[in-house]
């Protein structure tokens, strides 16, 4: 059996992704806070959709990622 290798680089960029991901969501909620002039306090009220979001938005440039990568995947 082949064992799957997750390098310690590779760890660091989904590390990075997430991150970029969740301060894409704390975007969007602080965009939401401000168009809807509600108040500030659903910045910490509301943590649990923005953790929700972040992970529908990894999940969204996960699905990008593979996309591309079997797009242009070399053939041998």
């Amino acid at each position: 059996m082949k064992d799957i290798v997750f390098t310690v680089k590779q760890q660091k960029r989904e590390i990075i992704y997430i991150l970029a991901c969740l301060f894409l969501a704390l975007g969007v909620n602080i965009y939401a806070i401000i168009s809807y002039e509600t108040e500030w306090k659903e910045l910490y009220t509301q943590w649990f959709v923005m953790l929700i979001l972040t992970v529908v938005f990894y999940f969204l440039i996960l699905l990008v990622r593979i996309f591309f990568r079997l797009l242009f995947q070399k053939k041998s």
